[in-house]
């Protein structure tokens, strides 16, 4: 199964595999904040920032893949 992750993640583009590695980092930190023994207003601070790093990437995401999606519907390049 590894294997077979690995090899996905290497097909995919550089700017794709960092947004990946991105919102990965700040959704565990994120659930690691949540976690922490701090005061309930930082807490709060904290994860509503991380949180909305990691939406903020994914719509980024989304908008760039609908973006290259359009580009390569009427022939355009995707580079």
């Amino acid at each position: 199964m590894s294997a077979n992750l690995t090899t996905t993640l290497r097909q995919l583009d550089i700017e794709t595999r960092i947004q990946y590695g991105m919102m990965f980092l700040f959704g565990t930190l994120c659930l690691i904040a949540a976690a922490a023994p701090l005061e309930l207003l930082s807490k709060a601070v904290i994860v509503s920032t991380l949180f909305g790093f990691t939406a903020g990437i994914w719509v980024s995401h989304l908008v760039q893949i609908v973006q290259k999606a359009a580009k390569k519907q009427r022939g355009g390049t995707t580079q």
